[in-house]
C-alpha cells in the first residue's frame, strides 16, 4: 500500500516556506521596525479570504448535515478513505489530507467506528502507526453523500469561477497551504 510519507509532508512545508523554515511573506514589520499596514488591494484580498475561510465551510456543511447527517469534516475523512488504496490510510496522513488535527480526527474516527463506517488497526508494516479503514457501510455513506457535496461545491464555488479563476484559486491555495498543528 502506498501511503503519503513524512518526506511528502516535509516537501509541502519546504515549498510553503521557501525552504527557509520561515513562511514566505512573514514580514509584518519593515526593516525599520514599523508595521506594514494593509493597502487597499491587500485589504480587499484579506477581507475576501477571511470571508471564504469563515463562511464557506458552513455553506458546504449545511446540505451535508440536512441530507446525510454528516459534518463537512466527517465527509472529507470518509471521502479520503474511499479514494485511498484498499480504503486504508494512516491516521496522521488522513488528518493531513482532511486538513484537521490528529485529536480532531481521532474523535471523528471514533464516532465513525461506533456507526460501523470505519475500523482502526495497527499498521502491519509498522506497528507504531494506526490505520483507519473504510468499511462497506462507510463506503455506502460516502457514495450517498457525494452527490450532495458535489452539488454544493459546484453551486457555491466552482460554477461562479471561470476555468482561469479555478486555476488561479488552485495556485493561490497551494501558496497558502497551511498544515494543521503537529503535522508539519
Amino acid at each position: 500500500m502506498k501511503l503519503a510519507s513524512d518526506d511528502f509532508k516535509r516537501q509541502v512545508m519546504a515549498d510553503r516556506t521557501g525552504r527557509t523554515g520561515r513562511f514566505m511573506g512573514d514580514t509584518a514589520e519593515r526593516e525599520d521596525g514599523e508595521l506594514r499596514w494593509l493597502d487597499e488591494q491587500e485589504k480587499a484580498a484579506w477581507t475576501g479570504l477571511i470571508s471564504l475561510v469563515l463562511l464557506l465551510p458552513g455553506k458546504l456543511e449545511s446540505p451535508l448535515r440536512q441530507e446525510n447527517g454528516l459534518t463537512l469534516f466527517e465527509y472529507l475523512v470518509l471521502s479520503h478513505l474511499s479514494e485511498a488504496p484498499q480504503r486504508k490510510l494512516r491516521m496522521g496522513e488522513l488528518a493531513f489530507l482532511a486538513s484537521g488535527s490528529l485529536s480532531r480526527l481521532s474523535n471523528v474516527v471514533k464516532r465513525c467506528e461506533q456507526r460501523g463506517w470505519v475500523v482502526r488497526m495497527p499498521d502491519p508494516s509498522d506497528g507504531r502507526y494506526t490505520l483507519a479503514e473504510l468499511t462497506d457501510a462507510g463506503f455506502d455513506i460516502v457514495e450517498a453523500a457525494a452527490p450532495t457535496h458535489l452539488r454544493s461545491v459546484r453551486a457555491v464555488v466552482l460554477d461562479a469561477l471561470s476555468p482561469t479563476d479555478q486555476k488561479a484559486l488552485a495556485r493561490i491555495a497551494e501558496k497558502l497551504r497551511i498544515v494543521p498543528d503537529g503535522l508539519g
